[in-house]
Protein backbone atom coordinates (compact mmCIF):
# COMPACT_ATOMS: atom_id res chain seq x y z
CA UNK A 1 0.00 0.00 0.00
CA UNK A 2 1.12 3.28 -0.97
CA UNK A 3 1.85 5.94 1.82
CA UNK A 4 0.24 9.57 1.26
CA UNK A 5 2.27 12.44 1.13
CA UNK A 6 1.60 16.29 0.34
CA UNK A 7 3.73 18.75 -1.46
CA UNK A 8 4.74 22.13 0.11
CA UNK A 9 4.15 24.80 -3.06
CA UNK A 10 2.40 24.09 -6.14
CA UNK A 11 5.08 25.94 -8.98
CA UNK A 12 7.48 24.51 -11.48
CA UNK A 13 9.41 22.69 -9.35
CA UNK A 14 6.47 21.11 -7.71
CA UNK A 15 5.41 19.97 -11.31
CA UNK A 16 8.43 18.17 -12.07
CA UNK A 17 8.36 16.58 -8.34
CA UNK A 18 4.95 15.16 -9.48
CA UNK A 19 6.46 13.55 -12.30
CA UNK A 20 9.42 12.19 -10.05
CA UNK A 21 6.75 10.62 -7.51
CA UNK A 22 4.42 9.00 -9.72
CA UNK A 23 7.10 7.35 -11.36
CA UNK A 24 8.79 6.40 -8.31
CA UNK A 25 5.83 4.78 -7.22
CA UNK A 26 6.17 4.76 -3.54
CA UNK A 27 3.59 7.66 -2.68
CA UNK A 28 0.19 8.63 -3.11
CA UNK A 29 0.37 12.26 -3.64
CA UNK A 30 -3.02 13.20 -0.82
CA UNK A 31 -2.58 17.39 -2.47
CA UNK A 32 -0.49 19.94 -2.47
CA UNK A 33 -0.07 23.06 -0.43
CA UNK A 34 0.05 26.58 -1.26
CA UNK A 35 -1.09 30.24 -1.11
CA UNK A 36 -4.67 30.99 0.02
CA UNK A 37 -6.44 32.29 -3.12
CA UNK A 38 -5.23 28.87 -4.76
CA UNK A 39 -7.04 26.48 -2.52
CA UNK A 40 -8.92 24.10 -5.28
CA UNK A 41 -6.68 25.08 -7.87
CA UNK A 42 -5.63 21.21 -9.48
CA UNK A 43 -1.92 21.16 -10.37
CA UNK A 44 -1.60 18.10 -12.95
CA UNK A 45 -4.62 16.85 -11.01
CA UNK A 46 -3.98 17.47 -7.98
CA UNK A 47 -6.06 19.41 -5.99
CA UNK A 48 -4.70 22.29 -3.78
CA UNK A 49 -5.47 21.28 -0.27
CA UNK A 50 -4.81 23.74 1.83
CA UNK A 51 -2.27 27.00 2.47
CA UNK A 52 0.40 27.10 5.95
CA UNK A 53 -1.61 28.02 8.19
CA UNK A 54 -3.63 24.27 7.31
CA UNK A 55 -0.43 21.98 8.45
CA UNK A 56 -1.25 21.16 11.83
CA UNK A 57 -4.81 20.16 10.94
CA UNK A 58 -3.71 18.60 8.02
CA UNK A 59 -1.13 16.39 9.53
CA UNK A 60 -3.65 14.70 12.10
CA UNK A 61 -4.45 12.47 8.61
CA UNK A 62 -0.92 12.87 6.55
CA UNK A 63 2.17 12.36 8.26
CA UNK A 64 4.90 12.35 5.41
CA UNK A 65 5.42 15.76 3.48
CA UNK A 66 7.81 16.82 0.87
CA UNK A 67 8.97 20.77 0.26
CA UNK A 68 8.24 21.29 -3.29
CA UNK A 69 9.14 24.71 -3.56
CA UNK A 70 12.30 25.28 -5.90
CA UNK A 71 15.69 27.47 -4.91
CA UNK A 72 17.46 29.77 -6.76
CA UNK A 73 18.23 33.06 -5.57
CA UNK A 74 18.49 32.00 -1.62
CA UNK A 75 17.31 28.93 0.19
CA UNK A 76 15.69 30.21 2.78
CA UNK A 77 12.06 29.53 1.81
CA UNK A 78 12.86 25.87 1.61
CA UNK A 79 14.51 26.04 4.28
CA UNK A 80 11.85 27.48 6.26
CA UNK A 81 9.52 25.36 4.91
CA UNK A 82 11.50 22.23 5.65
CA UNK A 83 12.15 23.56 9.28
CA UNK A 84 7.87 24.31 9.75
CA UNK A 85 7.07 20.55 8.42
CA UNK A 86 9.84 18.91 10.67
CA UNK A 87 8.74 20.59 13.91
CA UNK A 88 5.21 19.99 13.02
CA UNK A 89 6.15 16.12 13.38
CA UNK A 90 6.20 15.38 9.45
CA UNK A 91 8.27 12.42 8.24
CA UNK A 92 10.26 13.95 5.05
CA UNK A 93 11.06 11.18 3.03
CA UNK A 94 13.94 10.90 0.20
CA UNK A 95 12.39 10.84 -3.43
CA UNK A 96 14.57 9.24 -5.79
CA UNK A 97 13.71 8.78 -9.48
CA UNK A 98 14.06 5.37 -11.20
CA UNK A 99 15.06 6.68 -13.83
CA UNK A 100 18.62 8.56 -11.95
CA UNK A 101 21.18 6.53 -10.63
CA UNK A 102 22.35 6.80 -6.91
CA UNK A 103 25.70 4.34 -6.11
CA UNK A 104 25.11 2.33 -3.55
CA UNK A 105 28.18 3.58 -2.41
CA UNK A 106 26.72 6.86 -1.85
CA UNK A 107 24.94 8.42 0.88
CA UNK A 108 21.75 10.87 0.11
CA UNK A 109 20.40 13.05 3.01
CA UNK A 110 16.44 13.35 4.47
CA UNK A 111 14.00 15.15 2.09
CA UNK A 112 16.61 15.44 -0.54
CA UNK A 113 15.35 14.96 -4.42
CA UNK A 114 17.07 12.88 -6.90
CA UNK A 115 15.13 14.09 -10.31
CA UNK A 116 15.12 12.01 -13.40
CA UNK A 117 18.35 11.09 -15.22
CA UNK A 118 20.52 12.08 -12.59
CA UNK A 119 23.62 10.36 -11.64
CA UNK A 120 25.11 9.79 -7.96
CA UNK A 121 28.70 8.33 -8.35
CA UNK A 122 30.60 6.30 -5.55
CA UNK A 123 31.51 7.88 -2.12
CA UNK A 124 29.60 10.92 -3.29
CA UNK A 125 27.71 12.60 -0.10
CA UNK A 126 24.43 14.69 -0.67
CA UNK A 127 22.91 16.45 2.37
CA UNK A 128 19.53 17.23 3.56
CA UNK A 129 16.50 19.09 2.06
CA UNK A 130 18.39 19.52 -1.40
CA UNK A 131 17.69 19.35 -5.16
CA UNK A 132 19.62 17.40 -7.31
CA UNK A 133 18.29 18.04 -10.23
CA UNK A 134 17.03 16.30 -14.17
CA UNK A 135 20.62 14.83 -15.74
CA UNK A 136 22.84 16.57 -13.47
CA UNK A 137 25.99 14.91 -12.13
CA UNK A 138 27.38 14.50 -8.86
CA UNK A 139 30.91 12.66 -9.37
CA UNK A 140 32.59 10.20 -7.07
CA UNK A 141 33.83 11.64 -3.52
CA UNK A 142 31.89 15.31 -3.93
CA UNK A 143 30.12 16.27 -0.81
CA UNK A 144 26.58 18.21 -1.19
CA UNK A 145 25.58 19.74 2.17
CA UNK A 146 22.32 20.78 3.01
CA UNK A 147 19.71 22.90 1.49
CA UNK A 148 21.97 22.63 -1.84
CA UNK A 149 20.64 22.90 -5.26
CA UNK A 150 22.46 21.16 -8.00
CA UNK A 151 20.53 22.51 -11.30
CA UNK A 152 20.22 20.64 -14.43
CA UNK A 153 22.82 19.60 -16.70
CA UNK A 154 25.46 20.40 -14.01
CA UNK A 155 28.74 18.57 -13.19
CA UNK A 156 30.24 18.36 -10.07
CA UNK A 157 33.86 17.12 -10.52
CA UNK A 158 34.91 14.30 -8.09
CA UNK A 159 36.56 15.19 -5.02
CA UNK A 160 34.20 19.09 -4.77
CA UNK A 161 32.42 20.25 -1.72
CA UNK A 162 29.76 22.60 -1.83
CA UNK A 163 28.63 24.25 1.08
CA UNK A 164 25.40 25.09 2.84
CA UNK A 165 22.09 26.78 0.88
CA UNK A 166 24.39 26.87 -2.90
CA UNK A 167 22.65 27.50 -5.93
CA UNK A 168 24.73 25.69 -8.76
CA UNK A 169 23.79 26.40 -12.20
CA UNK A 170 21.92 24.71 -15.11
CA UNK A 171 25.04 22.93 -17.04
CA UNK A 172 27.75 24.52 -14.88
CA UNK A 173 30.86 23.17 -14.13
CA UNK A 174 33.27 22.35 -11.00
CA UNK A 175 36.73 21.42 -10.99
CA UNK A 176 37.68 18.81 -9.25
CA UNK A 177 38.59 18.52 -5.63
CA UNK A 178 37.43 22.67 -5.23
CA UNK A 179 35.39 24.42 -2.06
CA UNK A 180 32.40 26.14 -2.93
CA UNK A 181 31.44 28.97 -0.33
CA UNK A 182 28.16 28.56 1.59
CA UNK A 183 25.14 30.20 0.02
CA UNK A 184 26.82 31.17 -3.14
CA UNK A 185 25.02 31.34 -6.46
CA UNK A 186 26.75 29.85 -9.40
CA UNK A 187 25.53 31.03 -12.58
CA UNK A 188 23.98 28.73 -15.53
CA UNK A 189 26.83 27.86 -17.53
CA UNK A 190 29.33 28.76 -15.12
CA UNK A 191 32.91 26.84 -15.15
CA UNK A 192 34.08 27.04 -11.37
CA UNK A 193 37.91 26.67 -11.00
Amino acid sequence: MKTNIILIGGGGHCRSLIDVIEAEGSFTIAGIIDQKERIGEKVLGYEIIGCDEDLEKIFNDIKHAIVAVGQVKSPDIRINIWERIKKIGFKTPTIVSPRAYVSKHAKIGIATVIMHDALVNANAIVGDNCIINSKALIEHDSQIANNCHISTGAIVNGGTIICEGTFFGSNAVAKESITIAAKSFIKAGSLVK
